[in-house]
């Protein structure tokens, strides 16, 4: 057997090959033999460190193995490395890209982690693990969770004229100072940011007013019991959760960046800081079995102090399957790339270009042999294409991009371009969403989208959204084939947010030149008690709406006419037939 040397211990550590007859297995990389010491306080981080060292010098299949435990990982002895990362933070939110990295897989091929049931815990704010450069990985059978989440919880046991008691989370941690309430962490503390509320009679989460902005002062009654005073009274109800973050994203829970191949099966992410999972300019992405909720043990209501799944300019296809997804502070699933600006004609073939939105700047956005198209910013529609030769980059938000064959000669001030060669032919396929205050699912790419065999449960926003716009947030593109069948959506909606909406933000409509494209709702189940919109569309051709059950629960009263749970707008060739309505009482 081959062995290994650590210069950080005495003498050499056998490294295992197995034999499988004539053929040889995975070498197995053991974590205790690089001196992690499971169900301790002791810092795993140093013996990780050195046995994802030892994987990177073997060619060939490797296992990292843990032994069945809990592993503690604090940020004192943490990778720091900068990355620019999607949907984050804007440089005067947050001008250091440092991030603090429990694990770092960089440029390995054929890694397999093996978690066995093990739980690592994380201290302090720190993106749990970073996928750099890596092919043919799978990450599997591991449970990641935060010691103290960054994410505050207290339940309301008390309310008075005006004032509402709180007990708060065993898993947070408080000052009064001045009769102000101060959440502080490992390394962290904040008084303001947003704030939801989390109903379990209900099993659903909502955004609303910090209460801690209006409170006239706070004080302990006991020891993790607090009275919040007001100078008016205050609506609340005994039994919420108030959910509490300081909205930086200066981490994010795991970062897949410019990998192929990569699978998380039977992972459970249960506390995500900052933005949840996010993958940009990354192939092949497969989600398995995720367990993104909070541990039950915990009793704590939050999992996700933002998206759960962010992938942002992927390409190949991303599979998420057999997951569930419960109580994240945004998205559960937002699939999408970005668009830059057009700023400047630099000749014949050159163009300056610029990324708009604050939270999304610094990714490579381009590469040599990419296609790309030029879109009107205001009809959202294609009007020239080209393919990329050469990248010159001038700063973080700002890129020359040398293209094969001459630009149009009427770009538009805020014309946009996308690169749509990152762009991912998605599944997502039985999956359970529920706690969700926005929306289950936002997809926009131009390859195949297959959605089925979903339930969700009281999305305060949309189940699934269907955007694209290069005005706010640049998140591109087109959608050319959608389907969605065989889901359940159970009382999700609300005033202003349709279950199911397709609404591409261009200001310029013409049913000639659509937006979207071939978007099949189909087989789906929708339960309401309310006269919630269905489905509200914009601006697509070849839009199916058929065949789906609509339940009506506990209402006789409700519409029983589908034109009134459908609205479309500059839509061509919709078929909208055969849906059917029954009452529940």
């Amino acid at each position: 057997m081959p062995s290994f040397h650590d210069s950080n211990k005495k003498g050499w550590i056998t490294i295992h090959r197995l034999k499988q007859g004539a053929e040889a297995a995975p070498v197995i990389i053991r974590l205790t033999d690089y001196g992690a010491q499971p169900d301790t306080e002791q810092d795993t981080q140093p013996a990780m460190v050195r046995a994802i060292q030892a994987a990177s010098q073997i060619s060939g299949p490797v296992v990292l193995d843990c032994a069945q435990g809990r592993y503690h990982f604090y940020p004192h002895e943490a990778i720091q490395a900068p990355y620019h990362i999607s949907n984050t933070a804007s440089e005067e939110e947050n001008p250091d890209i440092t991030k603090t990295i429990g694990l770092l897989l960089k440029g390995l091929e054929g890694l397999k982690l093996e978690g066995n049931g093990s739980l690592f815990i994380f201290h302090g704010k720190q993106t749990m693990l970073v996928l750099d450069g890596c092919t043919n990985v799978e990450i599997c059978n591991l449970c990641i969770d935060y010691d103290l989440p960054t994410v505050t919880e207290m339940t309301i046991v008390g309310r008075g004229s005006s004032y509402f008691d709180a007990r708060v989370h065993p898993d947070s941690r408080y000052q009064i100072l001045n009769g102000q309430l101060f959440w502080v962490g490992e390394g962290w503390s904040f008084m303001s940011g947003p704030m939801q509320t989390y109903d379990p009679l209900c099993n659903t989460t909502w955004r609303m007013d910090n209460w801690l902005e209006q409170v006239k002062n706070v004080e302990e009654m006991e020891p993790m019991l607090l009275r919040l005073h007001f100078d008016f009274s205050p609506d609340v109800v005994l039994g919420h959760v108030l959910q509490n973050r300081d909205g930086l994203r200066d981490q994010v829970g795991v970062l897949i960046t410019e990998c192929s191949e990569v699978t998380f099966a039977n992972v459970g992410l249960h506390f995500l800081h900052g933005l949840g999972v996010v993958g940009q300019f990354s192939r092949n992405l497969t989600f398995r079995g995720m367990n993104m909720t909070p541990r039950t043990e915990t009793k704590r209501t939050v999992a996700g102090f933002a998206d759960f799944l962010h992938l942002s300019s992927c390409g190949g296809k991303v599979v998420v399957e057999d997951s569930r997804f419960i109580g994240s502070h945004d998205d559960s699933i937002n699939v999408h790339g970005t668009y830059l600006r057009i700023i400047e004609r630099m000749g014949e073939t050159s163009v300056k270009v610029r990324f708009m939105h604050p939270q999304t700047y610094g990714l490579p956005a381009f590469y040599p042999g990419d296609e790309i198209e030029f879109v009107r910013a205001g009809s959202l529609t294609t009007y020239a294409a080209n393919q990329v030769v050469g990248i010159k980059r001038l700063t973080a938000r700002e890129l020359i991009l040398i293209l094969a064959h001459g630009i149009p000669e009427d770009i538009g001030s805020q014309d946009v371009i996308e690169n749509i060669t990152w762009t991912p032919e998605v599944e997502i396929v039985n999956n359970y969403f529920a706690r969700i205050p926005t929306r289950g699912i936002l997809v926009t790419t131009r390859r195949k989208v297959w959605i089925a065999l979903n339930v969700f449960e009281r999305m305060h926003m949309n189940a699934i959204l269907i955007a694209v716009d290069a005005k706010s947030w640049y998140e591109s593109g087109r959608v050319e084939d959608v389907t969605i069948r065989d889901n359940r959506f159970i009382e999700c909606g609300s005033e202003g947010y349709p279950v199911i909406s397709i609404a591409p933000e261009n200001e310029e409509m013409d049913e000639g030149l659509p937006v979207h494209k071939q978007v099949i709702i189909q087989n789906n189940q929708f339960e309401t008690s309310s006269n919630v919109t269905l489905l509200c569309a914009k601006s697509t051709s070849g839009l199916v709406f058929t065949s789906n059950e609509i339940v009506r629960v506990g209402r006789a009263d409700l519409y029983c006419d589908i034109d009134d749970f459908v609205h479309i707008t500059a839509c061509t060739e919709a078929d909208i037939q055969g849906n059917t309505f029954r009452t529940n009482m």
